[in-house]
């Protein structure tokens, strides 16, 4: 088994290090370390599983990790990556997101007392945060840092070269206070290790800066690359908005779909990033995208995995099940909610519940869209072309049955490999 600096090597996870000495340390000492995630709504994101694996692998090799939700630097919000500034949140707001992210928290780390010294923390910066006098901050804090190493942070900068935006002086306060919050963890849970995206190197920077000062010790930094699409846009974002670790928000199939389409290009490096697979297993699930690119290998174990850590066994495999029906039979076994989820990209249109005793499937192939014209139609069906809930048909004068209908009312018509539509009769 590898130490864990080369696992961080091999997945490519180290950008930055404050301290060359800190990937010996992690192999060779116990550290507390630490991860902020910020509670702007009541459930984490795709973007946050880079971090929340991180924190997981640390804890695995025996060092005790800190999840800080920053409900007190949640209600200030960080500058970075932002072009203009974020809506306040309320307390009970605040408080409700905080309630949400503990959930998700526990199935990433253990919180349990039998995990001993490496046993899981989560915290709220606004605990300490929240009490904090202004004099007494500005003074104790505030004097360690100038104007000038503020303003040439890259977050601050980015927001000061456009003047119509700005920044705020509650924004650029941001970084003091994420400063303050490893000063207050080293205090009270001798926390030595920062991590964070490599958006985060700036105020993480703040922070060691100011323990060194205040208490005369040097603590570490470790950022991680971010995770974007090929593209270079954002990971977790799709036409449809952000993609959720709350199945109530995206479910554990949506999940897996959004995996199951990772480009070939970026697949190799989502599976360092978001899974806990082997070396050799990823070595051999690159081969196979490289050489076998349409069989998916890869895309569908890194599905699996994620789906997994986030859902549990169980749903990633009834997504698995879910996403293989498409494609077969099986289709008709699915529960609706299911059978809804899988045909939701698809085109629908709501028929009378009169008119399947008028309808062929001539007909129905051109109300759908699905050919041009009766012909096209006719063609396709003898070719083989045409499915009924992934059934192939080949008689061109058939009509719709009512066993047909799933659920009493879906019918899924399919042209081809991927050319889907729904038919809801009402």
């Amino acid at each position: 088994m590898s130490s864990l600096a080369a696992d961080l090597e091999f997945r490519g996870l180290i950008h930055q290090v404050t301290d060359p000495l800190l990937l010996e340390t992690l192999d060779t000492a116990s550290l507390t370390a630490y991860i902020g995630f910020d509670p702007t709504a009541d459930s984490l994101h795709v973007g946050s599983l880079l971090q929340l694996c991180n924190l997981r692998r640390l804890q695995i090799a025996g060092h005790r990790p800190i999840a800080l939700a920053g409900g007190g630097t949640g209600l200030i919000g960080d500058p970075g990556g932002k072009s203009e500034e974020r809506p306040l949140l309320s307390k009970p707001d605040m408080e409700a997101n905080l309630d949400g992210i503990r959930t998700q928290l526990e199935r990433f780390l253990d919180f349990g007392k039998d995990a001993g010294p490496s046993r899981a923390l989560m915290l709220d910066n606004g605990d300490w945060l929240g009490g904090l006098g202004l004099i007494d901050f500005l003074r104790d804090v505030g004097k360690h840092f100038t104007v000038n190493q503020m303003v040439s942070k890259e977050s601050v900068r980015a927001r000061l070269d456009r003047p119509d935006q700005g920044i705020s002086y509650t924004e650029f306060s941001y970084m003091l206070l994420q400063a303050y919050d490893f000063f207050q963890l080293f205090d009270a849970h001798d926390c030595r290790l920062q991590l964070g995206g490599s958006d985060q190197w700036g105020n993480i920077i703040m922070g060691i800066e100011l323990v060194r000062k205040m208490r005369r010790t040097e603590v570490f930094g470790l950022t991680s690359p971010l995770l974007v699409q090929a593209d270079g846009t954002k990971f977790g974002k799709t036409e449809s908005g952000t993609v959720w670790l709350d199945a109530r928000r995206t479910s554990p199939y949506q999940l897996y779909q959004f995996f199951l389409r990772t480009e070939d290009a970026m697949v190799g490096t989502v599976l360092r990033f978001l899974t806990f697979l082997d070396h050799d297993t990823i070595r051999l699930l690159d081969a196979e995208t490289q050489a076998h690119p349409d069989r998916r290998e890869g895309q569908r174990a890194l599905a699996h995995e994620v789906c997994t850590l986030v859902h549990g066994e169980s749903e990633a495999r009834r997504a698995a099940a879910a996403a293989k029906a498409l494609y077969s039979e099986e289709i008709t076994g699915l529960d609706e909610s299911t059978l809804l989820e899988v045909c939701a990209d698809a085109p629908t249109t709501v028929l009378a519940r009169t008119a399947l005793d008028t309808t062929s499937l001539v007909d129905a192939l051109v109300t759908s869209g699905l050919a041009k014209s009766k012909n096209q139609a006719r063609t396709t069906i003898s070719q083989g072309g045409v499915y009924v809930n992934n059934r192939r048909l080949h008689d061109s004068d058939a009509g719709l049955r009512p066993d047909d209908l799933l659920f009493g009312r879906y019918l899924i018509l399919r042209r081809g490999r991927r050319d889907y539509h729904l038919l809801r009769f009402e």
